[in-house]
């Protein structure tokens, strides 16, 4: 072991670079393994370490090939395998050469990834590339999450949320407040790992029709990312920023054999601090990253205050342009879990600002009643009422055809009083521009697609059917705008789909629309 530590520069050991043959490959470079006569060989796969750097800092000087390594040229050393036979005996073999610093070596495999160096290409894995939480155009959401991943290191893990049939998570910031939801797609209400198990015996019990037939499986969280998408591109400001990033925690739920897999790794570096590994933790798990508001309550609350307590006038038009923005967005997407639970109101009655022995500058005590204040108050005293609407769960949306099989799917919204008011002037003037524009849907629905093809079981015929429906359902509100319909009458409206065609079947550019009616309906249309 003393002649090990003198020679050692770095080795790594992953279980994924292990591989089993048969005594005939013994020249081949297979090496003996166990007793059980069979060999073993350890192949080197270098990938990047990721070490994490704070978002936006200064870049390092780009060197002559290319490489964020502040340097031009590359030294070379000696690079070694390691073969474990036992628990205490270590074989090294000479196999390769990179640069002297291997840290600076695997910083220049990371930035080169997708260049065409060979000796690059053979060392950087796919996986081991996969972008870093960096959103190169909102440094204060990178910010957000590069403090998430911060106190995930300091043990402050995220929270499982009991509530829902998915595995989602509040995520907390080094000062334990929580600042975001972690949804990760593994564990949404049918995925592989979902910790719940009532979708669980779902799926055991009705295998036939579990899950709902017009959505993708396993996309919920790219359908989060993608209603803030279109949120902010029609600029409603309803839904909480949410974008896709991955995160590791070990009160996230992992298979046992990864749990085991971890706890090994961290036993050989306890013996052998010098031991590299192609990761150390639990895997990273990919998933939507929505940011946490403060201050809101679920709508079934407020609505319910409501009735027995009517808004004023003004408040109340406020409210219903609020109100018109969830429409418009859950129309667009086509959400089919719009609930009272999923969507959530902030109403901050008006109170009285007076010093601090609780009475007015007139010495008249404090007070919340709307006579008292109406009498006796100095209205410039008094702080405004804020009311506002957040759309939260929205994973089950962008579906690839409308609901024609079991059930409906309505919006819940639309039994709602507000549902019955014609659309404001305000929301006309807001979004009616954009979606009346055929470029502008076209490029949003370029950036739904750079969201979209990030998923590993990606279909494009799919995602084109997906847009064909929001096409639909954009075609059908432009034309309850103009023509100054409600909310209601414009889920009455027929299901429509338009779909996008190449003019000339040689040609990329020029595309041509066909508009179609879907006449099929699901069997029970009121749920």
């Amino acid at each position: 072991m003393e002649k090990l530590k003198e020679d050692l520069n770095i080795f790594i050991l992953d279980d994924s670079n292990v591989q089993r043959t048969t005594p005939a490959a013994v020249n081949n470079g297979w090496v003996p393994g166990e007793s059980d006569g069979s060999l073993l060989r350890i192949s080197f796969t270098p990938s990047p370490i990721h070490h994490r750097v704070k978002p936006y800092q200064t870049p390092a000087i780009v060197g002559s090939d290319g490489c964020n390594d502040g340097k031009s040229k590359r030294q070379t050393s000696q690079v070694k395998t390691v073969n474990v036979y036992s628990n205490d005996t270590i074989q090294m073999n000479p196999l390769a050469t990179i640069g002297d610093d291997p840290m600076e070596d695997m910083r220049i495999g990371n930035c080169c990834r997708g260049q065409d160096n060979p000796n690059i290409e053979s060392l950087v894995s796919d996986e081991d590339c996969f972008p870093q939480n960096e959103i190169l155009d909102d440094p204060h959401f990178s910010d957000l999450v590069y403090s998430a991943e911060i106190a995930i290191d300091a043990g402050i893990y995220p929270e499982r949320i009991y509530q829902g049939s998915s595995g989602s998570y509040f995520v907390k910031n080094p000062a334990n407040k929580v600042v975001a939801v972690f949804k990760p797609k593994d564990e949404e209400p049918y995925g592989r790992l979902n910790p719940k198990w009532t979708k669980w015996m779902h799926k055991l019990c009705c295998p036939c029709c579990f899950g709902r037939a017009c959505l993708i499986p396993n996309q919920g969280y790219l359908s989060e990312a993608g209603a803030s998408l279109v949120d902010q591109k029609l600029n409603l400001n309803i839904v909480p920023k949410t974008r896709v990033v991955r995160l590791v925690s070990e009160t996230f739920n992992y298979p046992r054999l990864d749990r085991q897999k971890a706890r090994i790794k961290k036993t050989i570096k306890e013996r052998i601090p010098a031991a590299r590994f192609n990761r150390m933790s639990l895997p990273p798990k990919t998933g939507s990253f929505q940011l946490f508001v403060d201050g809101y309550k679920d709508a079934d609350y407020w609505l319910r205050r409501f009735e027995q307590e009517p808004l004023p006038t003004r408040l109340a038009q406020k409210f219903q342009l609020q109100f018109e923005r969830l429409v418009v967005l859950d129309y667009i997407i086509r959400n089919t879990d719009r609930g009272n639970d999923n969507w959530l109101i902030k109403y901050e009655q008006p109170t009285i600002v007076s010093p601090s022995n609780g009475s007015t500058p007139n010495g008249i005590p404090r007070s919340n009643s709307r006579l008292e204040m109406h009498e006796n108050t100095d209205w410039n005293l008094v702080q405004l009422p804020e009311i506002r609407i957040a759309a939260i769960d929205n994973g089950l949306a962008f579906p690839f055809k409308h609901p024609d099989s079991w059930r409906a799917y309505p919006y819940h919204w639309a039994w709602l009083p507000q549902a019955k008011v014609p659309f404001s002037q305000d929301i006309k003037d807001l979004i009616l521009p954009s979606l009346s524009d055929l470029n502008f849907v076209e490029e949003l629905c370029n950036e739904l697609f750079e969201l979209f093809k990030q998923d590993k079981g990606f279909d494009r015929g799919l995602f084109e059917r997906q847009m064909s429906v929001m096409r639909g359902q954009i075609l059908n509100l432009t034309q309850a705008l103009k023509d100054g319909k409600s909310p209601v009458q414009l889920v009455q409206m027929p299901a429509v789909i338009v779909e996008r065609s190449k003019v000339n079947p040689g040609s990329a550019r020029f595309f041509s629309f066909q508009q179609r009616f879907q006449n099929k309906s699901p069997f029970f249309s009121w749920c």
